[in-house]
């Protein structure tokens, strides 16, 4: 008998502490919705600033696209796509982040130049 209402005990405790940790449908829905709408205010700056194209080293090496949706993409030689991630830009600063983590920045020292890495890259 001891062992049953022991039994009831626990399940209790643990209903209640799972109740305690849910999140409402509403509460869940509006983190989310803040978080899209920030991702959409920086995917509208992101399409909006003039460096968005290809950017390419004399030699024709080194080759990153800067998409519209905040993403790029950077070829190497031969290897398409050898880095991949997202970026931002301020003002004429911009910022790398590698999917894998890896990061690194670069400037627009006119409309048509990229200082990045130690190379410079040039406007498509």
């Amino acid at each position: 008998m001891q062992n049953i209402a022991m039994r009831a005990v626990l399940h209790f405790c643990a209903a209640a502490t799972l109740a305690g940790t849910a999140v409402s449908p509403t509460a869940a829905d509006g983190v989310g919705g803040r978080q899209s709408t920030r991702q959409q205010e920086s995917e509208n700056t992101m399409q909006q600033h003039p460096y968005l194209g290809t950017w390419v080293t004399d030699d024709g090496r080194v080759r990153h696209q800067l998409l519209p949706n905040g993403r790029y993409d950077e070829a190497r030689g031969n290897r398409e796509s050898a880095y991949r991630g997202r970026y931002e830009v301020v003002g004429s600063h911009i910022e790398y982040l590698d999917d894998t983590g890896f990061t690194a920045d670069g400037d627009f020292v006119d409309g048509n130049t990229l200082h990045h890495g130690g190379m410079v890259l040039r406007r498509k």
